[in-house]
């Protein structure tokens, strides 16, 4: 399933070089960083033992982050400097210690690793986890619902007090043509973004308990497309708030149907393998994207033909799923059989 939502987050930044419905190619993200937000929160709340320490929490999340956001920010630099592109350390530092997304400007908050800015708020939602669990394990299993329909409705609010309490903007481009301070708070800021976080505990939590709704998959996915449509041209409303239930829905439900042994493609060997490489994938497709259409002389909203944009579509997919596996090889697995673990300590005496 991660490596479905990345495969979203793709697909908006292809979208750059077709012309179409730019509210459905920028949806298209939206839906799947949302996704990302609610199944963090579930997996981590799912796995998480009583005897891992906070420390060793922190440490695996970071080993995780880090090494793949470095080794992927410092490549796109390198080719942003050869085609000529002028960065300042105002955009390089907050992006490479990743709290640009505290930072209100789109300019600095996509200026290098465009992505990257998701992991700034994760890097926040890790540091909140093990305060956030003590509080969520707490709540009794009758009033679990009443808590996930209050973070929905303050998730549904974040629009409206950005519309009405955060200060104007400048607009941020023709494709998010929302006022820069109003799609920040809603879209980047990492304490909006913690709802999802939290919600995706609360289902967590619901599933364990076995209070889990009777909504099969299907069901559940027809209520995101549902939500899909409904959220194109629906504003700031369309970042989160329209989409957050039913993708609560189909993570909740699916978590159910797998934690049951019931049959799906999502258990197949290569959906596990691209699930596997599907951080790395999030990180290096937009790079990929760029300056392949770059080599290749396409330009943006270039109208090419169908035949012709899927042609394109599969070379750069498939060049960015190289790419992923050979970041996931190099750096990743290495990173975190290195440093995710303390080093046992022997204590000797004379």
């Amino acid at each position: 399933m991660r490596f479905l939502a990345a495969a979203l987050v793709v697909c908006t930044h292809f979208g750059l070089y077709v012309r179409g419905n730019p509210d459905f190619w920028r949806n298209s993200g939206q839906v799947g960083v949302s996704f990302f937000f609610i199944l963090s929160g579930f997996v981590l709340t799912w796995s998480s033992r009583p005897d891992r320490s906070a420390r060793d929490f922190w440490r695996r999340r970071l080993c995780k982050v880090f090494p793949n956001h470095l080794v992927t920010a410092a490549v796109h630099f390198a080719l942003l400097c050869l085609v000529g592109a002028r960065l300042t350390e105002w955009q390089l530092v907050p992006t490479a210690l990743l709290v640009q997304s505290w930072i209100p400007g789109f300019d600095l908050t996509t200026a290098v690793s465009p992505v990257s800015w998701s992991l700034s708020c994760e890097l926040f939602f890790y540091a909140a986890f093990p305060f956030l669990l003590r509080c969520v394990v707490r709540i009794r299993d009758g009033r679990l619902w009443w808590w996930a329909a209050g973070t929905v409705a303050m998730i549904v609010c974040v629009p409206v007090v950005a519309t009405y309490l955060v200060p104007d903007g400048n607009p941020m481009t023709p494709l998010l043509p929302y006022m820069n301070n109003d799609a920040w708070f809603v879209y980047f800021f990492p304490v909006a973004r913690a709802l999802e976080f939290l919600l995706g505990m609360l289902v967590a939590r619901l599933v364990m308990e076995g209070r889990w709704l009777p909504v099969g998959r299907v069901p559940a996915m027809l209520a995101l497309a549902l939500g899909f449509w409904m959220s194109m041209g629906a504003g700031l409303y369309s970042f989160v708030a329209i989409t957050v239930v039913p993708l609560a829905l189909v993570i909740g439900s699916t978590a159910v149907a797998d934690a049951g042994g019931r049959r799906s493609i999502l258990r197949a060997r290569p959906m596990v393998w691209l699930g596997e490489v599907s951080f790395a994938l999030y990180l290096v497709h937009k790079p990929v994207i760029d300056f392949s259409a770059r080599a290749l002389g396409i330009p943006r909203f270039s109208g090419m033909d169908l035949i012709a944009q899927l042609g394109f579509f599969a070379l750069i997919f498939g060049a960015s799923v190289l790419v992923a596996w050979a970041l996931y090889r190099m750096v990743e697995r290495p990173a975190m059989r290195r440093w995710s673990r303390a080093r046992n300590r022997r204590q000797t005496s004379d």
